[in-house]
């Protein structure tokens, strides 16, 4: 039978990686698939990997009805076999209630991907939906790091190298980016809660009081 399988984890733990394996393991077999996306760092219509593995892809924008587009590609005579989205936690819900009437409706797999919390540690609305409507839930086993070594659990928004807890849900960046524009770090719980970044933490090993003195 079709599935709805979301794959999910922090950034930086290789779900593009893995889109790119399927769809690489799928089109050796013949297969066809039909590849959304929405606000990859490559730019508009790409997915792409840190590795920098990349492909074209259809851009998910906010008022695209991904039902009503397999559907025509369908009907046009086109090929699909199985349907991929990355970067899903940026899908509206109803988006993702499309994704799971592709499954149920024209009997294709779906291979979501995405992470599941903001920089808040507060849901996606996408993810939200995604864990409450997929068949599967599949946390990727490739662990991001924390800068101390520890599983990295949370997403840090940075700007200027400081970690930042309010603003917009969805700014694009990466965690390869420059330390003067908006980036991200993956973190483990307890720095995240402490606000340490990398940086942070480099600069407190300067000083001669580096426990937290704070409470929360």
């Amino acid at each position: 039978m079709s599935e709805l399988v979301f794959f999910s984890g922090t950034m930086d733990c290789g779900k593009s990686t893995l889109a790119l394996q399927i769809e690489h393991n799928r089109t050796t077999r013949g297969l066809q698939g039909l590849i959304f996306t929405r606000d990859d760092r490559a730019g508009e219509g790409k997915l792409s990997s840190r590795l920098g593995l990349v492909t074209d892809a259809v851009e998910a924008g906010p008022g695209l009805d991904l039902y009503g587009f397999v559907v025509e590609q369908l009907s046009r005579g086109g090929k699909v076999d199985y349907v991929i989205v990355d970067e899903a936690q940026f899908l509206a819900p109803d988006q993702i209630d499309q994704l799971a009437r592709i499954v149920d409706d024209l009997e294709l797999d779906v291979f979501a991907f995405g992470i599941t919390t903001d920089f808040r540690t507060k849901l996606f609305p996408g993810s939200q939906r995604l864990i409450e409507l997929a068949d599967r839930v599949e946390t990727l086993q490739v662990e991001a790091m924390c800068w101390c070594g520890a599983r990295a659990t949370h997403n840090a928004r940075t700007v200027g190298g400081e970690m930042v807890v309010e603003g917009e849900q969805v700014v694009v960046g990466d965690v390869a980016g420059s330390a003067a524009e908006v980036g991200y770090e993956v973190l483990c719980r307890r720095h995240h809660r402490r606000r340490m970044t990398s940086a942070a933490s480099m600069a407190g090993a300067l000083s001669p009081d580096v426990l937290p003195v704070a409470s929360g």
